[in-house]
């Protein structure tokens, strides 16, 4: 009698030991189901290769195709950078999509804006008898487009960029901000970027507004005083009312000679803008006053002469690699 109540409490505790055995496995099961073989994990893994600038991976991952399109965007610093401004990630469960698939929905933020993304994965098979593999839904990877006013170049997320005929077009990984820029030392445009969140959609294009610099203003305006200061210069040395300049007097009284003299009051304002896929410099308006000594042909009384004309003229700007010419355009 007490060996069988021996073997009763012996077969009692395999039995709990038993028990508990099977609910551990079937926590461990959970566990990893709902972890590293989740279908969250490779999406996980995607975000991770994207933070690296590891893009041949990523795009292994995603199982995506590149488009038609420039590359530039797609390893290393650009991707980095694409990716370092994504903050604040939370993973959904997995969404049902019918059959095998399941949409992993992703809320996070950019600069402080919060966004959206959802990735469509699909069961692929079973690994050791009860995890199950998971793999992302086929796509093309989405692409934007850069458009610059009068230039070949820019700088996408910090990587330099050709842009020929002042366009192009950038296969890109999302979720990503891609920002362009123009850091010329003539001319330039300020930073602008989007956001893609998404394969599917049309992605807003990044269009740089360029502008001349404050140094491109310089030196247009420098050459153009320095016409102008020689222009009155000559026309005082040569005593001519009438120079070979924007600005010139007309009197009937005689002036004395040697006694002419001609200086600049208010020199143009500079503008540069773009027109027809060049640079043009708007009409350049200034004063320029004369003085003189005259003679009244009918009373013979001698004055002063003293007077302040408008002028307007216009100029061809050309430039090149290392140089600007300004060209001043005089109708005599």
């Amino acid at each position: 009698m007490q060996l069988s109540q021996a073997l009763v409490k012996t077969a009692a505790g395999w039995l709990l030991g038993l028990m508990l055995a099977v609910a551990a496995a079937i926590v461990s099961i959970n566990l990893v189901s709902n972890s590293i073989a989740s279908p969250q994990q490779q999406v996980r893994d995607y975000l991770s290769a994207l933070q690296q600038g590891h893009g041949g991976e990523a795009l292994g991952l995603l199982h995506a195709s590149v488009p038609n399109a420039n590359a530039a965007m797609l390893d290393g610093t650009a991707l980095q950078t694409a990716a370092s401004k994504i903050t604040d990630i939370k993973l959904g469960n997995a969404e049902s999509r019918g059959g095998n698939r399941v949409t992993v929905p992703m809320d996070y933020q950019i600069d402080g804006k919060a966004l959206h993304s959802d990735f469509l994965l699909e069961r692929t098979g079973t690994e050791w008898l009860f995890f199950g593999k998971w793999s992302f839904v086929p796509s093309s990877l989405p692409t934007i487009e850069v458009t610059v006013v009068n230039a070949n170049e820019a700088t996408l997320n910090g990587v330099p960029v050709n842009l020929p005929n002042g366009r192009n077009s950038f296969a890109v990984f999302y979720p990503g901000q891609y920002e362009a820029s123009l850091a010329g030392k003539y001319f330039s445009a300020p930073t602008t970027s989007t956001s893609v969140t998404t394969g599917a959609l049309p992605q807003a294009p990044l269009n740089l507004l360029t502008k001349p610099t404050d140094a491109m203003i310089k030196v247009v305006s420098d050459k153009v005083k320095e016409f102008l200061d020689t222009c009155a210069a000559d026309a005082t040395k040569q005593q001519k009312l009438q120079p070979d300049c924007p600005f010139y007097h007309v009197t009937n009284s005689r002036v004395v000679d040697g006694t002419i003299r001609w200086q600049i009051t208010e020199y143009p304002k500079v503008s540069i803008d773009p027109f027809n896929g060049q640079w043009v410099v708007a009409p350049l308006n200034g004063k320029a006053k004369v003085t003189a000594r005259e003679i009244d042909l009918f009373s013979g009384l001698v004055g002063d002469l003293s007077a302040v004309h408008d002028f307007s003229f216009t100029t061809r700007l050309d430039i090149g690699a290392d140089t600007i010419t300004v060209t001043p355009l005089v109708s005599f």
